[in-house]
């Protein structure tokens, strides 16, 4: 199984993230993007496999009219401390995913330019869709070209030009070759080549036999890009639409309608782990999108439990809201204060999404297993998925008060993980008590809140993580050098492993533990 198929991923809008200038000037680079270092923590919290970086190559303005394929954007930093950033986040189990723009690039893109100033007599003018000199465009120019969606600061590449479909390959394979990236995001992927995919996605697996190909796809038949010859995964926008309208409109049928026309008995993406996400740099925040405030725990159960891929986009997890509003996207895309966030967030949401995401790694019927509905009423769903002799049980209720209701199964116990509380199991039917807009993940062997992990608190910041090969004081005196940072084989739980520096024997304690607090202060201190 593809380390991608029982991921979970982080999506941040760079130049946003990052409070960036809205236009490049040309001056000298900030560092800015080491930012995400200080973040390391807060995604390892919430067992985050991968982080999805928003386009961040040379650009003018939002990314998304690249000039250089090979040059961070000055006002993110440099390609080294680049380097250092994907190496710090691979040291903390972290993958690296890049937007990769490669349908259109900007105005200011070098070969455009030398149309520019060459005109017929460039060598590059076959590299633009509809390039021709029989009129002038919307810009100015003495020639015609196709902008992408219109939009004619964003220049369509031609890319049945092998010339350009090389350029951009060697551009992917600079990013494999000297940063270790784990996958690209494919920008407007219905408007790529079909021929393009397949050369691109035959590269980067030689290069990288796990490397991950998942393309943005609104509308269409998700098979189309997603299969063996071309990309892993699309964005689901299907579902992105059924989560947040089922709940806005009390009317779970339909949500569990997408997903068992997707992934149910006979489902039509069955085998493909679609990229699953409910809000994104492009859309309205979910906190702004739904009705009620009360509906975040359910969408985000329903993300991390239904068949594919969870994704995060930055500060969603505190219920930061967004809009775009005046025909601009900046709301949706700020930069944020991650203590700031701790401090005035939604906590109560932050706290069940770190829960959920350790539920997550505890479960593989969870991640990959088959869905199947048990009951669906407007305010009501409770669905199973199976794998390999397991089950798990979710449940919903989007009632503004309490509900019971009983279904049929073949466990003899069962618990609410969520919770922690056992559920009534007697003669083959399980009776569940709902709070209002609550949910459950029913399971048979409760392994999150029974192994040794804290309850669920605030979670404060860290200021540096745990580093191997460092001693550590313990707060009762006994100093220690950590030896490795390992992951449980059941749970995916990360744990410190340590060794004492007096007697030297080798210990082993979850990582949650080891950062935390005791009331004498830091349960573990870094010896400088």
């Amino acid at each position: 199984m593809k380390w991608y198929e029982h991921a979970i991923m982080y999506h941040i809008y760079p130049l946003g993230f990052c409070g960036a200038p809205k236009y490049n000037e040309g001056r000298e680079p900030v560092n800015r993007l080491e930012k995400v270092l200080d973040w390391i923590p807060h995604l390892k919290e919430m067992n985050v496999d991968a982080l999805y970086f928003g386009p961040i190559f040379e650009s003018v303005e939002h990314g998304y009219d690249t000039t250089d394929y090979k040059l961070i954007d000055n006002r993110l930093g440099t390609n080294e401390m680049f380097k250092m950033i994907c190496q710090k986040l691979h040291e903390n189990g972290i993958r690296v995913i890049l937007d990769g723009v490669f349908n259109h690039v900007g105005r200011n893109f070098w070969a455009f330019k030398d149309v520019q100033e060459k005109k017929q007599g460039s060598q590059y003018c076959d590299w633009f869709a509809g390039l021709n000199f029989g009129g002038s465009s919307p810009c100015g120019d003495p020639f015609w070209y196709e902008g992408w969606n219109g939009y004619y600061n964003l220049v369509k590449l031609n890319l049945r030009n092998w010339k350009v479909c090389d350029y951009l390959i060697d551009a992917v394979n600079y990013w494999i070759e000297e940063f270790d990236i784990d996958g690209i995001r494919f920008d407007a992927a219905d408007c790529v080549d079909f021929d393009f995919f397949k050369r691109i996605s035959s590269f980067c697996r030689g290069k990288k036999q796990d490397f991950w190909l998942m393309g943005e796809i609104i509308h269409g038949d998700y098979k189309r890009w997603a299969n063996p010859e071309m990309l892993d995964s699309v964005t689901n926008y299907e579902c992105y639409k059924g989560i947040y309208s089922s709940h806005n409109d009390n009317n779970y049928w339909e949500i569990d309608y997408s997903i068992n026309r997707q992934f149910g008995n006979g489902g039509i993406y069955k085998g493909i782990a679609l990229y699953n996400f409910v809000d994104n740099h492009d859309v309205n925040r979910l906190a702004s999108t739904l009705k009620d405030q009360r509906y975040l725990k359910l969408c985000y159960t329903l993300l991390y439990a239904m068949p594919g891929i969870p994704s995060i986009y930055y500060g969603s997890e505190y219920a930061v809201q967004g809009r775009h509003e005046n025909n601009s996207d900046d709301g949706l895309r700020p930069c944020l204060d991650l203590e700031e966030l701790s401090r005035s967030g939604d906590l109560n949401l932050y706290n069940h999404i770190v829960k959920l995401g350790r539920i997550y790694k505890a479960y593989p019927a969870l991640r990959t297993g088959s869905y199947q509905t048990v009951t669906v009423r407007n305010k009501q769903l409770i669905f199973r998925k199976d794998l390999e002799g397991r089950t798990v049980y979710i449940a919903l209720n989007l009632e503004d008060c309490g509900f019971e209701w009983t279904f049929g199964t073949h466990l003899n116990s069962l618990v609410d993980v969520i919770s922690g509380k056992p559920v009534t199991v007697e003669n083959g039917n399980a009776r569940i008590q709902m709070e209002p807009f609550s949910a459950m993940i029913l399971v048979e062997d409760d392994i999150v809140n029974n192994n040794s992990q804290p309850d669920i608190v605030p979670v404060s910041i860290e200021p540096t993580p745990v580093i191997i090969g460092e001693k550590y004081r313990h707060y009762s005196g006994g100093e220690y050098e950590v030896i490795a940072v390992a992951n449980h084989t059941e749970t995916q739980e990360e744990l410190v492993i340590y060794r004492s520096l007096s007697d030297h024997k080798v210990w082993a304690r979850p990582k949650s533990i080891f950062v935390g607090e005791v009331p004498e202060g830091k349960r573990f201190t870094l010896l400088s």
